[in-house]
């Protein structure tokens, strides 16, 4: 199961992921509710911090 990088929610249908900008090594999985209100989320291989 995925869970929200910022929220740590598991992730039903409506997510999204994307590889970090910045190093491209990370998977950031991000629920609807954590993109939608722009919270922060931080790469665990780099310390890239994003909205």
């Amino acid at each position: 199961m995925k869970t929200c990088t910022t929220c740590n929610k598991v992730v039903t249908m409506k997510h999204i992921e994307f590889k970090c900008p910045s190093c491209g090594k990370n998977t950031i999985v991000r629920c609807a509710n954590c993109k939608e209100t722009a919270k922060t989320y931080k790469c665990k291989e780099c310390g890239f911090e994003g909205p």
